[in-house]
């Protein structure tokens, strides 16, 4: 009987390694040599997937931590030199904890570092009493020696009997997440595996289990009311507060906020932590905490991304999470993905020249929608993937990437936000070689189309909803740096996505307009899609009497009984683009501006109105009302 379970086990072992090793079927033109090795065939030629891996890694960073009897020493296990900044975080006289950098710096050698607390952060150094408390905090920033950050980390420690000991640490977090009127979940990451709780009104609530990341759910919650919230790990803890939605339907007046692109710009500093613009970031989350937004709403392009190894995105989530850290405690931030979120395979050759990409496979794990999810908590109500569509080679199997919390809707009191996915199953490469198949930048295939129909419907029906807003990262309405892509193609109907080596039935203008009868004629809710990818402010009035179409189209034209909006905000810090005005619809466009920007959208009943602001000089870029 052993030796029976034993041929069982490696015979499920050996098919599960097996599927692992799969290349998905949607895929064409991707194949195996004799040695394992994935690559692409192209014009006799062969290119193969680069293996290269990230010169940090997340996963060394974050385990880098040891206590000496003097403080901490850093092994990032990398051969790089440079500086350590560091400081003390005062989590208990802080509202949003942030840390006050030291005077002095550690020297990286090797990619080695030590911190002298006992010395340096001690006596008039110490504001946090960690000589006296017996534990402390220290945030440490990692730069290497061309200057470029690196990564933004955090350590707690214990101090007793003359020696440091690591503690229980937050690394990420605690951030507001799934708000509803009578819950909310809590999530953070731990160093470590340990239990952890979060108390609210004397109830405590835990997953129960030892575990670096948790997501604990808080209910039986009262709508509209504000509650403290403190989450205990270890010998520590952080307090904080959020507040609850309001009954849907409710009509309080309440204001949402909206950006998105953040990826690292220009101009040195802060403006690239390693992948995301640190520095605009924080000062948007700044901007939307001080005009009491109730939520915020962060469509795609968050890091730099395009990368083969996951744990070096995951580095670049780490850093614009740290950015909005201080405010995400207390609202929550929904991120969601544009084509920067990238993570997959490289086709390279010999040089190492990109000759093409497609997303990480399995899909279950190492797609770019997977490895998104697994950084961020969102709502789980979207369609699960493109199985089951006619274009399915394989009805029995799965064949494509989870939707999983990339694509979903949600309601905060008469408003509901559909969140949809432009960038799924995205194949960089695909707009000038179709050879692997894949998904089109902007195109939004069938099941998430139909799943955008079926919730359309139902908020339609919904009398405690009057406004509906739809986001995505490409715009509907390209007015500058995207007219080549998003849902435009300069007006080429030719492009569209390739399943199995064959293309679609429709071309990308033909899915825009299904798209747009949609949110036009099948809906008198949709007030503006609020998009991205453009990294500009602008806003398209798009009246039913709005050219939208090419030169000689030779399709139907969509019939459109009312006038639609697009915001788009990709103005979060990303290099800027001009106004592209060789569109039919320039003269719809309005407000237009490549400074850094923040859209507050006001809903006050039936009232819909737009406030926008530089988040740099606070003063006023736009205002104007979408909906009396």
């Amino acid at each position: 009987m052993k030796n029976i379970s034993l041929i069982v086990v490696f015979l499920i072992f050996s098919q599960l390694l097996k599927s692992q090793n799969e290349i998905p079927s949607v895929y064409s033109g991707i194949y195996k040599d004799k040695n394992g090795k994935i690559y692409y065939e192209l014009a006799g030629k062969k290119f193969y997937a680069d293996e290269k891996k990230a010169i940090y890694s997340f996963t060394d960073i974050k385990e880098s931590c040891s206590a000496t009897s003097k403080g901490i020493k850093f092994d990032f296990k990398a051969d790089f030199s440079g500086k350590l900044y560091y400081g003390l975080i005062d989590y208990e006289h802080s509202e949003y904890p942030m840390p006050v950098w030291f005077k002095k710096t550690s020297v990286i050698e090797n990619g080695m570092s030590e911190i002298n607390i006992k010395k340096n952060l001690s006596g008039k150094y110490d504001m946090t009493d960690w000589e006296s408390k017996g534990f402390g905090t220290l945030s440490y920033r990692i730069a290497d020696d061309k200057g470029n950050l690196i990564y933004d980390g955090i350590v707690s420690f214990k101090y007793k009997n003359n020696q440091f000991e690591i503690a229980e640490t937050i690394t990420e977090g605690p951030f507001v997440n799934l708000l509803t009127p009578s819950s909310a979940v809590i999530s953070f990451d731990l160093n470590k595996n340990a239990k952890a709780e979060v108390i609210v009104k004397g109830r405590k609530y835990s997953s129960g289990k030892n575990l670096k990341h948790h997501e604990i759910k808080i209910d039986n919650l009262s709508p509209d009311t504000e509650y403290v919230y403190e989450v205990k790990y270890g010998n520590l803890s952080q307090k904080y507060s959020f507040k609850t939605a309001p009954e849907k339907g409710k009509r309080k007046p309440f204001v949402f906020a909206y950006a998105s692109d953040s990826r690292n710009g220009q101009g040195g500093g802060e403006k690239n932590l390693y992948g995301t613009n640190f520095y605009i970031m924080r000062k948007i989350a700044a901007l939307a905490n001080m005009n009491n937004a109730a939520f915020m709403q962060f469509t795609g392009d968050l890091v730099n991304g395009y990368v083969s190894d996951k744990d070096e995105i995951n580095l670049q989530y780490a850093n614009w999470k740290r950015a909005i850290e201080p405010f995400a405690h207390y609202f929550p931030f929904i991120a969601t993905v544009g084509n920067h979120e990238f993570t997959g395979v490289q086709f390279v050759n010999k040089e190492g020249k990109r000759r093409g990409s497609v997303t990480g496979f399995p899909f279950e794990t190492e797609s770019s929608a997977a490895v998104f999810a697994a950084n961020f908590v969102n709502s789980e109500n979207g369609p699960e993937s493109e199985d089951g569509s006619i274009y399915d080679p394989n009805p029995d199997k799965t064949d494509f990437p989870p939707y999983s919390e990339t694509t979903f809707y949600y309601i905060y009191d008469n408003v509901a936000v559909i969140v949809l996915n432009s960038d799924y199953w995205y194949c960089p490469s695909l707009k000038y070689n179709h050879r692997t198949s894949g998904n089109l930048h902007g195109y939004i295939m069938d099941k998430q189309l139909e799943w955008l129909d079926k919730t359309i419907q139902k908020l339609e029906k919904d009398k405690d909803i009057d406004h509906i807003f739809v986001t995505q990262h490409t715009p509907v309405f390209p007015n500058g740096g995207h007219v080549g892509d998003d849902m435009w193609y300069n007006g080429n109907n030719k492009y569209r996505p390739y399943i199995a080596g064959k293309p679609v039935d429709k071309g990308i203008i033909q899915r825009r307009d299904e798209y747009l009868d949609i949110l036009i004629n099948k809906s008198s809710k949709v007030v503006a899609v609020l998009t991205g990818d453009e990294h500009n402010y602008n806003k398209v009035k798009i009246t039913p009497d709005v050219n939208i179409y090419p030169e000689k189209y030779k399709f139907n034209k969509l019939l459109r009984k009312r006038t639609l909006w697009q915001i788009n905000n990709g103005a979060a810090g990303a290099p800027y683009y001009a106004q592209d005005k060789s569109v039919p619809w320039t003269n719809a466009v309005s407000g237009f501006t490549t400074q850094n920007a923040l859209v507050l959208i006001y809903i006050d009943g039936k009232k819909v109105s737009v406030k926008v602001m530089n988040p740099e000089t606070l003063d006023t870029i736009d205002e104007y009302i979408l909906k009396n």
